[in-house]
């Protein structure tokens, strides 16, 4: 066949077969536009899994964070099925509304900050009351993305402190991950220290106390090598290594409990004593009695943060400002970098650089977040681990669809789920430290202003144990270091408004 009667044959074959791929097989691939996107139903599908293996371990880790604040017979069980709602919710929103393939679940690092730095950080503000902050969080997030005031306010944030935020987020989770697996101890001297392993000093192989939990040199021993897993796990490129690496932590714990209880250990006897499977259905009844709605029930009565000597009514709202303000930036930060970072993944961006349908997706999140609030779980973010799901090749709203539909079936798992030891979920708590200190190199360390700016923002937040003292104490310094040089009209007029609040917030409350 000569050339020319090739480029003809070509040129007459193209559009039809072009023609041929934009048909819709069905409803489901004309609503979500699966052929068109060049996807297929096979494509979606296993996209879809892959974003939920990635990402399902934040229903264990999730609800052993908020297990420590809720209270009731069940708190584990009612954050199991809180959060749970929440990664629906969130999802299928992604999946009908924005028809993009991403997923929604608390986000990590907020969760944290709700219930160590508001809840167990001695300000007297309960569980409830948090929820009002995250209410407000997603009502004000929703009422920026709608006006279109998101741009402005996250203009206002000075580049070092955005930068810093992840940073700082990263390493707080983390310390919180060494904490809980005991990795990281207390010290009267030093305030915190390294676990010990010394043999010769019978340090012992496990402990048990109802209260304290398990220790000894086990926990720290399943999450060291447990996160290391999940590293070379990554490095490989396994699907789902956060996952695996929680299970295969849980294994050869349990593996190592059998172990000392064959050599006659008390305290593995006792921790097998304790392991019982309930009911499933049973995490929703003590949802519905201790997290549904809790945020309308309880969350107005501050009486308990009211009768610590020095609040006031004053104090609390300025507290309701600043930490609806945070929660807020932190929700803001994170959502327009994940979904730059996870579309980017899958050329799911417009001519102009954008993620597409940028701001439906933006208000899935901000619904997903009072939806969260009312359920009882802390704000429901998109999550980055959606780009694994992207680069397995999914395109569109079904891979969210599938990776909703397997959230709801993992929603009556709680029993099973709850057999996981703090210690294997300790390794996500610490991986996605790892993660997220990936922006310290976006931080302009040759200048000293943006330097100091980001450290303090990060370091405050780990070592003051308070996400949003360090975020104050980042733009406070930033407003400080800008008059000082002779800067000021570089300051913006929302950045000077933001700072007032933090400093009436640390000379108030």
């Amino acid at each position: 066949m000569s050339e020319e009667i090739k480029e003809e044959v070509v040129a007459t074959e193209e559009p039809v077969a072009a023609q041929a791929e934009v048909q819709p097989k069905n409803w489901f691939d004309k609503f979500f536009g699966v052929t068109k996107s060049g996807s297929t139903f096979r494509i979606e599908i296993v996209a879809g899994l892959t974003t939920f293996m990635a990402m399902v371990y934040i229903l264990m880790v999730n609800a052993g964070m908020f297990a420590n604040v809720i209270g009731g017979e069940d708190p584990y069980g009612a954050a199991y099925i809180a959060t749970a709602i929440g990664a629906i919710v969130g999802t299928l929103l992604m999946a009908f509304l924005a028809k993009m393939p991403l997923a929604q679940a608390s986000g990590m690092g907020i969760n944290a900050f709700i219930v160590y730095t508001l809840v167990l950080g001695g300000t007297g503000l309960s569980y409830a009351n948090c929820m009002v902050f995250t209410l407000l969080d997603g009502a004000i997030f929703l009422l920026l993305t709608v006006t279109g005031l998101r741009k402005k306010i996250f203009e206002a944030i000075p580049a070092g402190v955005r930068h810093a935020i992840p940073v700082g987020i990263g390493l707080f989770i983390a310390f919180i991950g060494m904490q809980n697996a005991k990795i990281i101890v207390g010290n009267p001297s030093t305030l915190v220290d390294f676990a010990s392993f010394n043999l010769l000093a019978d340090t012992p192989f496990v402990t048990y106390d109802v209260a304290a939990g398990v220790g000894g040199m086990l926990p720290a021993i399943i999450a060291i090598f447990g996160v290391i897993a999940i590293a070379i796990l990554s490095k490989k490129k396994v699907k789902g290594a956060i996952l695996w690496g929680i299970l295969g932590s849980a294994v050869v714990y349990y593996i190592a409990l059998a172990i000392a209880l064959a050599c006659g250990n008390e305290a593995a006897a006792a921790i097998f004593d304790s392991i019982s499977l309930s009911n499933p259905f049973s995490a929703f009844a003590a949802w519905g009695k201790d997290s549904a709605g809790a945020v309308f029930t309880e969350g107005f009565n501050f009486n308990t943060y009211l009768a610590v000597e020095g609040n006031t009514v004053g104090s609390l709202i300025i507290l309701l400002l600043t930490t609806a303000l945070s929660l807020c930036m932190i929700d803001m930060f994170d959502t327009i970098g994940t979904l730059y970072g996870a579309c980017s993944k899958g050329n799911l961006l417009d001519e102009k650089g954008a993620p597409l349908n940028m701001e439906k997706m933006m208000l899935a999140d901000a619904i997903a977040t009072c939806t969260g609030a009312i359920a009882g779980t802390s704000t429901v973010t998109t999550f980055v681990e959606s780009a694994s799901g992207v680069t397995a090749g999914g395109k569109t709203g079904l891979t969210a669809l599938v990776t909703g539909v397997l959230f709801f079936v993992a929603m009556f798992l709680s029993p099973v789920a709850q057999l996981i030891p703090s210690c294997a979920t300790a390794t996500a708590l610490i991986w996605v430290g790892v993660l997220m200190m990936g922006s310290v190199t976006k931080i302009d360390w040759e200048d000293g202003a943006d330097a100091i700016v980001a450290f303090l923002t990060f370091i405050i937040m780990v070592l003051g144990y308070s996400i949003s003292t360090g975020i104050g104490m980042g733009i406070i310094a930033y407003v400080i270091v800008k008059v000082c040089t002779g800067k000021i009209k570089e300051i913006s007029i929302p950045t000077w408004v933001i700072a007032i609040i933090f400093v009436a917030t640390f000379l108030l409350t």
